[in-house]
């Protein structure tokens, strides 16, 4: 099923140089799709768009771009309609977090959390609506595990992803008449570097390794799953590696789950 679906399509993937997004820019250019890269990272930028045409052939727009400045965003989407001629897929995946408690946690760092992961992607869709109505596109938005299991010392990040869930739920109401499709996606845990790259309280980033208890997932299967998903227009992709009986207890024992089970899921003991 969907073989072909994206071939010539416009695909703008945020944070697409590493991790996540860049599995993802990776697998909708072996399936023939046009890419943009968003990122701030402008020498990766640049050895990623070579990589991909070289390898793939693909036809690769890499751009320079702070989701959490609105005039950044604005220029970059309209650089992309402009040489693509329009956007089929949004993909709102850069996001960053941190690790500390919220009475140790500087506004700044919230802020900042927010800045990037909800309005780096209010700000990206907004710009790209118009032409995803008239190509009857999808939005594709990456959640988290939070969003069932909000975690220890991530008071910032959880707020964000419930923020994602609130706005993109919402427009996904009001755009379906017209053609387009919403997928929100919770990965679990996944091996990339925003646990490496976590801010603290101060807004410094956190050389401290967590340790995970679970399985954690490639970003190449992250983003085969969201492939797939995005095939079928999915409005919802659970992807969590959390055992299944985890989620089970959260939603009928929150008590116990909190007390037992969020520590682990946090990568923290019982005492911190």
């Amino acid at each position: 099923m969907g073989i072909g679906v994206f071939h010539n399509k416009v695909v703008v993937i945020t944070g697409g140089c590493a991790g996540i997004g860049r599995a993802l820019a990776l697998r909708f250019a072996h399936a023939g799709a046009r890419i943009a890269i968003l990122d701030i990272q402008d020498e990766t930028l640049v050895a990623f768009r070579q990589q991909l045409m070289d390898k793939l052939n693909a036809e690769v727009l890499a751009l320079h771009c702070d989701v959490a400045d609105e005039a950044q965003c604005e220029q970059a989407i309209c650089q992309v309609i402009e040489h693509f001629g329009g956007i089929d897929v949004l993909i709102n995946n850069a996001g960053i977090t941190h690790r500390s408690a919220f009475a140790e946690t500087e506004l700044a760092v919230f802020r900042r959390v927010m800045a990037v992961n909800y309005f780096g992607a209010l700000h990206c869709t907004r710009y790209a609506l118009a032409s995803l109505i008239e190509r009857q596109g999808q939005v594709i938005v990456l959640s988290s595990l939070s969003g069932f299991a909000p975690l220890l010392y991530r008071s910032a990040y959880n707020a964000s992803k419930h923020a994602l869930h609130g706005l993109f739920e919402t427009l996904r109401m009001e755009v379906r008449e017209q053609g387009v499709n919403v997928m929100l996606v919770s990965p679990g845990f996944t091996a990339t570097d925003i646990r490496k790259n976590a801010l603290v309280g101060d807004g410094s980033i956190s050389q401290q390794v967590i340790n995970t208890p679970f399985k954690v997932a490639s970003p190449t299967d992250v983003a085969d799953d969201i492939y797939h998903g995005a095939l079928k227009r999915k409005r919802l992709l659970v992807l969590s590696n959390v055992d299944w009986r985890a989620r089970l207890v959260a939603r009928l024992f929150p008590r116990l789950f909190e007390r037992w089970m969020l520590p682990k899921l946090s990568g923290l003991n019982h005492s911190r």
